[in-house]
């Protein structure tokens, strides 16, 4: 589950909400033209046949490797479909790279469905934050460091969308995984209950900081094509949260009080499909407000 705005940008200025906290008309980040390939020396994108409204032009299902190692890590296998996890396989064997390891972003059935099968397929075990996404005896937590053929993967908790959504620092190549964190298009969903906003701006700025002080310029998202800005891209995504948690507070404030109803007036100019997935994030924002104070509902 991932994409709530469309590629045009988060919603007119000032719509429902105010106008001190207009969002950017469009978004930045300097996306690359195409999706799918070689993003960066050590990560190739496999883009699993998945396309839709949620999951943009597909799941991006990164193999990540050092250069000069016949051993690599697939990151998100996608969901369960034979052809693409066999794919997956042929594509690092092609450049004559054994996949070695599994991780996993979070559970959504777009990333992690076709993990079991992968595993089978690969002979790896699967780690992941979930102890039930989990294929042998580690898992991943906060600081670890993840090495295999030579490559370092930092592990970054980054929940909001999830609980257990999970980011990867690749050092050498300035890059971060994101899975549905950050997007390549468009904004992603806070699944609520299971996702939360406060959880979820503490990761952009995890992130943010990263761009700032860890020399992060690229972001390898989870959907849509790679980002060559990765400052600008989370700066814009903690400004559209912004914007929206604006116009969700004015909106309860002029007496709105159900989630689908803020929906209707503050997506107003988001395709109707895209409203059940807004819902989501609605009720995060809610429950953010009145959390911190800001809204009294019954």
């Amino acid at each position: 589950m991932t994409a709530v705005t469309p590629p045009g940008g988060p919603g007119r200025p000032g719509q429902g909400g105010r106008s001190a906290q207009a969002a950017p008309s469009a978004q930045p980040g300097r996306p690359q033209a195409a999706v799918g390939g070689w993003a960066i020396a050590r990560a190739l994108c496999v883009l699993a046949p998945n396309p839709s409204p949620m999951t943009l032009d597909g799941t991006n299902t990164w193999i990540v490797s050092e250069p000069g190692s016949d051993l690599a890590v697939v990151v998100d296998p996608g969901p369960l479909d034979e052809a693409h996890l066999v794919n997956v396989v042929a594509t690092a064997e092609g450049f004559g790279k054994r996949i070695a390891l599994t991780l996993l972003t979070h559970g959504h059935p777009d990333h992690a469905e076709g993990a079991a099968r992968f595993a089978e397929l690969t002979r790896t075990p699967v780690r992941a934050l979930d102890p039930a996404l989990r294929l042998g005896d580690e898992g991943l937590t906060a600081g670890d460091t993840v090495t295999t053929g030579g490559l370092e993967l930092r592990v970054l908790p980054t929940p909001g969308h999830t609980a257990d959504s999970l980011s990867f620092h690749l050092p050498a190549d300035g890059a971060v995984l994101t899975g549905d964190t950050v997007l390549g298009r468009g904004t992603t969903v806070v699944a609520h209950p299971d996702g939360r906003l406060g959880d979820y701006l503490d990761s952009l700025r995890r992130l943010q900081a990263l761009t700032v002080d860890g020399g992060v310029d690229t972001v390898l998202p989870g959907h849509g094509p790679v980002l060559d800005d990765a400052r600008g891209a989370v700066e814009f995504y903690l400004a559209h949260r912004a914007h929206r948690l604006a116009q969700v507070e004015t909106a309860v404030e002029a007496g709105l009080r159900s989630a689908a109803d803020v929906v209707a007036h503050v997506y107003a100019d988001v395709d109707r499909s895209l409203w059940p997935a807004a819902e989501l994030s609605v009720r995060a924002q809610m429950d953010y407000l009145r959390e911190h104070g800001l809204i009294e509902l019954p």
